[in-house]
């Protein structure tokens, strides 16, 4: 597919919200690439990405092979994506540290509203619908409620983080940052991304790589033979996921590691049982711009859901 470069444009911008997803623990970059219209376009891409493409290049030459990659695409969203993972993980870093309640707010109504946009896709609701949505709500839910693990550096875990990683961030729904905490990665990888660390950097790139080519192959293969029952579990994973980010939380237990207090144990409340400032109007005002962002996304993407061949 070709596109002008304001098109293109358009892409990286969407891959720099994807990315400032990404860089925060508990919100998923495929959330906003699927509220922004490249969900499936991204998927098919990525699945793509095999050794027909070398084929290509020797017998059709150069041109015809970028075209079968899609690589403007691809090239346009991740230096999106870049772009926003070493200019604001500093700043999503502060933000949590000094403004929690504000910044959670803010993500709370725009992944709210991400589940009335991936729902709506859904051309006709069952049972089997209603049931993957459940199970796809119970899957996140669970995920979010697990204690993080303690750290490593060493090379092949580092790998594994990075695939595992990799594939929540293209389901809407999972953070792959909070994947990432719950491994016991996540400061590794941002301490490596402040001080360029190639090394540290290119280990859990490999790694991503790994599991974007494995686990993208699998979810193309869904959208075609299972597309409604497909959403309804992204749907769930969306719902699930509320609850990791919730505004206001009651701190139950915590565990040092690498001479770092992390929250191990947590439960929501509501904003005038919150110890400390709940600055529910703020809060309020911010879920409100949260949940209206989804809409302006909606509209710069045309108001057209992603078209597919697929069948349910």
């Amino acid at each position: 597919m070709q596109r002008s470069l304001r098109e293109y444009l358009s892409v990286t911008l969407k891959g720099m919200a994807m990315g400032a997803a990404d860089v925060v623990p508990g919100v998923s970059g495929g959330t906003i690439a699927f509220i922004s219209g490249i969900y499936e376009e991204l998927i098919s891409t990525i699945s793509g990405v095999d050794l027909s493409l070398l084929k290509t290049w020797k017998n059709e030459g150069f041109k015809a092979m970028w075209l079968q990659l899609n690589g403007g695409f691809i090239v346009s969203l991740f230096l999106g994506i870049l772009i926003s993972v070493f200019t604001l993980m500093r700043l999503a870093n502060y933000l949590l540290q000094n403004h929690p309640v504000l910044i959670w707010s803010f993500f709370f109504g725009l992944v709210l509203a991400s589940i009335w946009y991936v729902a709506k896709q859904i051309p006709k609701w069952n049972f089997k619908i209603i049931i993957a949505l459940i199970l796809g709500a119970a899957v996140a839910l669970y995920v979010t409620s697990l204690p993080p693990m303690g750290s490593s550096k060493s090379t092949f875990f580092m790998f594994i983080a990075g695939a595992i990683a990799v594939c929540a961030m293209i389901l809407p729904g999972i953070s792959g940052a909070f994947i990432l905490v719950l491994l016991g990665a996540y400061r590794p990888v941002t301490e490596a991304a402040h001080n360029f660390d190639i090394k540290t950097l290119a280990i859990v790139g490999a790694g991503a790589v790994f599991g974007l080519l494995s686990f993208s192959k699998i979810l193309k293969w869904l959208f075609t033979h299972y597309t409604s029952i497909t959403l309804a579990v992204l749907t769930g994973f969306i719902a699930g996921s509320l609850n990791k980010i919730w505004p206001w939380k009651k701190v139950l237990e915590v565990a040092r590691f690498d001479d770092k207090e992390i929250v191990i144990n947590e439960t929501s409340v509501l904003p005038w049982n919150f110890e400390g400032d709940s600055q529910l109007l703020f809060s309020m005002v911010l879920m409100l711009a949260g949940f209206g962002l989804i809409f302006l996304l909606e509209s710069l993407a045309g108001n057209q859901p992603e078209e597919s061949n697929a069948t349910n």
